[in-house]
């Protein structure tokens, strides 16, 4: 698992989306006139898609990520709408805008979107956006690591993306402090009695459970009642609990739940499944989950600095973590943590509309 070093910093000339637009995804297809013409990339972590959207977006007002997420939620949810729904996308679709920057570390600013809204942070998101800048040749690329900085709604984010000078490789990111919210909340589930978890930041809010609590095992055959696990409990602490960032007024929200047991692999320490947004599931081990939960165990003294925690997904992929040193966030004791992962693109893609589609903005189905 590799360090990060500071590291070359990565070149952002041109912006990316027209770029790309012009160049990768040109296609021979006659120029016909449409409502709409989104191009993405699409490429996947461990298993979760990401629909990188690299041209076709208006102008996003805003000083901040959030002030641009508040925007883009309040003016053009349809966007987020027309790539995630049916049948363009489905019930589990995750994407991303890519935007300029907002702060001098970063060189791009990115707005995660999924099937219910937007997201705080991603970490399966980052590294599948630092497998697509550096792969595709968007950045200075430098061996053996390339540096990228994001900006986020959660705050700034370092990935550093490994690079032989013809593929790039695993990605390792420097995530926002992970902390614990509030520690053995007790809540009462329709389906499964009660259950007791703690709440974690990691870059988004989670509530972390073991499954055997519940009677279910992190395996495909079970993701329906996983599902109706994470989604009742979900809303049960929402009812019970108030979640407020302590040092930023927009992170306010359960975003999920994170379910753990034991691991299916042998090289794996742990198997987990988030449950997240409207009964979504990630199918890779989630990115800001598997950092709080190395916060959770770190300072719940079950993981030491440095420990490396594999960490195994419903389908079998996995992430590396590790807590890298300590912090404060307001009056909370927080950690600092590095996790490593990988990333696969998938495809080139030309969304249209047509005047006469009678799903503009698609529709949800599950």
């Amino acid at each position: 698992m590799p360090t990060l070093p500071p590291g070359k910093r990565s070149r952002v000339g041109r912006f990316f989306c027209p770029r790309l637009a012009r160049g990768s995804l040109r296609t021979k297809f006659p120029m016909l006139s449409y409502t709409r013409t989104i191009h993405t990339v699409d490429a996947h972590t461990g298993g979760e898609p990401l629909r990188i959207v690299i041209s076709g977006l208006p102008p996003v007002p805003g000083k901040t990520i959030l002030e641009r997420r508040c925007w883009l939620k309040a003016q053009r949810d349809d966007l987020r709408q027309f790539l995630m729904n049916e049948p363009r996308g489905h019930a589990d679709m995750y994407g991303a805008y890519l935007l300029p920057p907002v702060t001098p570390a970063a060189d791009f600013g990115v707005i995660f979107i999924h099937n219910e809204g937007y997201s705080d942070m991603c970490g399966h998101g980052i590294i599948a956006l630092g497998k697509v800048l550096v792969e595709l040749n968007h950045v200075e690329r430098s061996m053996p690591l390339t540096r990228i900085g994001f900006d986020t709604p959660a705050g700034f984010i370092e990935a550093q993306v490994e690079w032989d000078g013809q593929r790039a490789g695993a990605v390792t990111f420097r995530n926002v402090p992970a902390f614990i919210y509030q520690r053995d909340v007790e809540v009462e589930t329709p389906s499964f009695g009660k259950v007791t978890g703690d709440i974690v930041f990691g870059g988004a809010f989670y509530y972390y459970m073991n499954a055997d609590q519940a009677g279910v095992k992190i395996k495909p055959e079970q993701v329906g009642s996983l599902i109706q696990l994470g989604a009742e409990t979900k809303q049960a602490v929402k009812d019970q609990v108030k979640i407020q960032h302590p040092l930023e007024p927009g992170l306010d929200t359960l975003y999920g739940t994170i379910i753990d047991g034991a691991p299916n692999d042998a090289g794996a320490d742990q198997a987990n499944v988030c449950i997240f947004a409207d009964r979504e599931v990630d199918r890779s081990p989630t990115g800001t989950g598997t950092s709080g939960r190395a916060a959770q165990l770190f300072l719940r003294q079950k993981l030491a600095l440095n420990q490396v925690l594999v960490n195994e997904s419903i389908v079998g992929s996995c992430f590396r973590v590790r807590v890298t040193g300590t912090t404060k966030v307001g009056e909370f004791d927080a950690v600092h943590t590095e996790v490593t992962g990988n990333a696969h693109i998938m495809g080139f893609n030309q969304w249209v509309l047509e005047d006469s589609d009678p799903f503009p903005q698609g529709f949800f189905l599950r």
